[in-house]
């Protein structure tokens, strides 16, 4: 199949010659005469690659060949999922053949019919790629693939790879959006364009020094010209309010220009019920406690635009440009809160109560643009690249916050009310260069360098709000400019043996921050130069046996909201707070894995988190605060055994199972006891269990299973409780695959709700929390045009981005 699509490619690019002018007509059907829309058909004449010629038939079966010379020519004729055809024609004049007849492809193994290609796992030396194309998978949106990918976890708090958020690209195209808007996105594109989702656990040095996991969509390339497009459609009701996703996107393939649209909204309402019990507590004994009830409801309407053009200047130099834009309107981001908060005294009768009402209205561009070269040099697979980047980012908030103090009897105490303006301007511009260089068939060489310029200006207003007066609250207001350079140069090599398989890197990095906080008058500058090896080695056993390890180090660069020292009300009782002098936190991570007869991998990791800065919930005993401070803590480390299969069971059933047992320690000084050190830890277990079935004879009936159970663990200070959720989704496919129907349950039995208890020396917090989990989702999805078109779809590559 591969060769006849790059012979197609080579007589799409080459020079005719003077023809004759004659033509082969003829019209593609299956076994039951039904026609066979886009299949390939491919005609030589056995002599040079030269002299073949392609094309596909349309929707009626229907194809023709022309400008073809007096010959003998072998017409190849061949679809997924079927036998190819190959049809010698003596050419003398035009004819039309009798219509071909495209067989089933199907093969007896063990008294199991296979019909289609099941997705396999390949182990390579720095990743793990699950290939999808062609297979039952790609039937589904690509957040649904990402659910059956071995080693990915994905449920209603986001996607998470190793216990950590991944970072997601797309064909090495870094995704910047929130997890919010990467599920919304993926879940809005089609997966029939997907060749293979690569997991890479260890990025090697070519990708971002910062954060974690790397998870990255390559998609297949097509070589007809044409245009395709599809509509989709998502419904999601919980247990309060609808939410809605729709959206379209659309590509075009000429000779010389390929263009990919899509437009998506997601109008939608959340809501969550959250029970906090406070115990204040002097000498060890409780002198206060806080009972509150807290709901919240946020309604919003993400819409995202994302766009490429590639300009394929000539055989080796492509133009490209991409454009990512996100904005949630004002008119359609509105927060409530309500919160009804009951006082108790230290022999537990009521002292009083106090209403919150917290209402905020938000805005959010997010306008991304990169311009990329790509120069393909004299040896084979040797390139030169060039990209340069700009993100202009800007969120306005106005809060007001009106707070009711009550006696026992519901008589009025005080009325307190506040009013707080923020807005964040953020600006980034990078320019980056790769070389990629074979050295010989088994070794490679790459090579780059980065440069990025971040200027960031935050700035928060609050008010006092006395019978309808403004009086600013000049304590608590600030303007925050942080400005920083980040410099870059990487280099890897990679080395392939008959059983061993090699690749080392170096990135090296140069960071210099300046953050002024204007009120305060307080500057603190820093700089540091960081490296960032990293090694990966695989040695194959034998056919059914590989062993690999991996090693390298990361950083996480502190988010531009924790560096501003600044304190954003709440409410009357509590705060964020962030810290100027926050640390980047270094990562070593280690990890030793075997995988058996490439379906079941067992991998013992061990990770060391050197200055990690989390946000801790303080409750100041004295003045009755919560404060939400953003920290660095002492350290950090975690390690356990992960396991993973993705194996058939029976011919219509396939298993996914990822189970990881692990410990995670986390010290951190308790800011609320003379910075004491404590320590939290405990072993946990992460179980996922997905079983999808496929239906009917041509597999157009789906249905998905997915067990996912949590144990306790720690966050921080905190533990968290045990979660269980069930989910059942049923799919139909069709019209040919053009059109799709899913429904579905989500958490059927609403076990996905945790409670989270704080409590060490003197602090005591308890939270409930309660969301819309149980859902039932229905979705529609419809492509037009050649569908089977591939997209060019590109996403910028600034690390700096997920940090706003």
């Amino acid at each position: 199949m591969m060769r006849k699509i790059v012979v197609l490619f080579i007589y799409l690019f080459s020079i005719v010659g003077l023809s004759q002018g004659l033509e082969i007509k003829g019209k593609v059907v299956d076994t039951e005469n039904k026609p066979v829309a886009f299949a390939n058909i491919v005609v030589s004449d056995g002599t040079n690659t030269s002299g073949y010629k392609g094309t596909i038939s349309n929707e009626t079966g229907d194809f023709e060949i022309g400008n073809l010379k007096t010959n003998k020519y072998t017409l190849n004729v061949s679809f997924l999922g079927y036998k190819t055809q190959a049809i010698e024609v003596q050419l003398d004049k035009s004819v039309s053949l009798d219509d071909i007849i495209l067989e089933d492809e199907q093969q007896e193994l063990d008294g199991v019919l296979i019909v289609v290609k099941k997705p396999t796992v390949k182990r390579m030396v720095d990743r793990l790629v699950f290939n999808v194309e062609n297979s039952t998978l790609s039937n589904n949106n690509m957040l649904d693939v990402l659910k059956h990918t071995p080693g990915v976890m994905v449920n209603n708090d986001g996607i998470s790879v190793k216990h950590a958020s991944p970072t997601i690209y797309i064909n090495d195209r870094k995704v910047h959006l929130s997890t919010t808007e990467v599920i919304q996105l993926l879940e809005s594109m089609p997966a029939n364009n997907i060749k293979a989702i690569e997991v890479i656990t260890s990025p090697p040095s070519k990708y971002e020094a910062e954060g974690g996991a790397v998870l990255n969509f390559v998609t297949s390339k097509n070589l007809v010209s044409g245009y395709n497009g599809s509509v989709f459609g998502n419904f999601k009701q919980g247990f309060e309010f609808p939410k809605y996703s729709v959206g379209t996107s659309h590509f075009f393939k000429g000779e010389k220009i390929d263009a990919y649209i899509n437009y998506n909204v997601s109008p939608r309402k959340d809501f969550r019920n959250t029970d906090e019990f406070i115990n204040f507590i002097d000498n060890e004994e409780t002198t206060s406690s806080w009972e509150t009830d807290y709901n919240r409801t946020r309604k919003s309407a993400n819409q995202n635009i994302n766009s490429n053009i590639d300009y394929t200047i000539d055989d080796k130099n492509t133009l490209s440009f991409s454009a990512n834009l996100m904005f949630l309107p004002k008119s359609g981001t509105e927060t409530d809160i309500n919160s009804l908060t009951e006082v108790y005294g230290a022999t537990g009768v009521l002292d009083s109560t106090f209403n919150t009402i917290n209402a905020a209205v938000d805005k959010t561009t997010n306008a991304a643009f990169t311009l990329d070269y790509v120069h393909k040099l004299n040896q084979e697979d040797e390139q030169l690249s060039f990209s340069a980047h700009h993100t202009n980012f800007s969120f306005d908030s106005d809060q007001d916050v009106n707070t009711e103090y009550l006696f026992p009897d519901q008589s009025l105490i005080r009325n307190n009310e506040f009013e707080s303006l923020s807005s964040q301007d953020i600006k980034l511009y990078t320019g980056q260069v790769d070389y990629e260089l074979p050295i010989s068939e088994t070794a490679f060489l790459e090579a780059g360098g980065k440069a990025s310029f971040i200027n960031s200006e935050s700035v928060i207003n609050r008010f006092f709000i006395d019978n309808g007066s403004r009086e600013e609250d000049l304590e608590n207001s600030d303007t925050f400019l942080y400005d920083e350079t980040n410099l870059a140069l990487y280099g890897s090599y990679s080395k392939d043996w008959e059983h061993w398989s090699l690749k080392a890197g170096l990135r090296t990095e140069y960071t210099n921050i300046e953050g002024n906080s204007l009120s305060t008058n307080q500057i603190n500058n820093s700089d540091y130069i960081k490296f960032f090896p990293t090694f990966h080695i695989l040695n194959v056993l034998n056919e059914n046996n590989e062993i690999y390890f991996t090693y390298n180090k990361r950083i996480y660069r502190p988010r531009y909201s924790q560096l501003n020292p600044f304190k954003f009300f709440l409410s009357d009782n509590s705060y964020n707070t962030g810290d100027p002098n926050l640390k980047p936190q270094i990562d070593d991570n280690f990890i030793l894995g075997y995988t058996f007869n490439s379906k079941y991998t067992f991998e013992l990791y061990y990770r060391n988190e050197n200055d990690p800065s989390i946000q801790i919930t303080f409750q100041d005993n004295d003045s009755k605060l919560l404060k939400n401070v953003d920290t660095n803590i002492d350290r950090s480390i975690s390690y356990g055994l992960d396991f993973t299969t993705f194996t058939p069971v029976i011919s219509n059933w396939d298993l996914y199972v990822y189970s990881s047992l692990f410990y995670y320690e986390n010290r951190f000084a308790a800011l609320e006891s003379n910075n004491q050190l404590y320590t939290t830890d405990k072993w946990s277990v992460y179980l996922q269990m997905v079983n999808y079935f496929s239906f009917l004879k041509d597999k157009t009936l789906t249905a998905d299973v997915s067990l996912i159970y949590i144990s306790p663990l720690v966050d921080g200070p905190s533990e968290i409780s045990n979660r269980t959720g069930l989910d059942i989704s049923v799919r139909k496919t069709f019209w040919n695959n053009r059109a799709s129907l899913t429904m579905g349950i989500t958490d059927i039995f609403n076990t996905q709700n945790f409670t989270q208890t704080t409590k060490y020396l003197n602090q005591d917090i308890l939270l409930n929390s309660r969301m819309e989990n149980r859902m039932f989702t229905l979705g529609f999805n419809y492509k037009f045009g050649n569908f089977r078109l591939k997209t060019n779809k590109k996403d910028i590559e600034s690390i700096e981005r997920d940090r706003l």
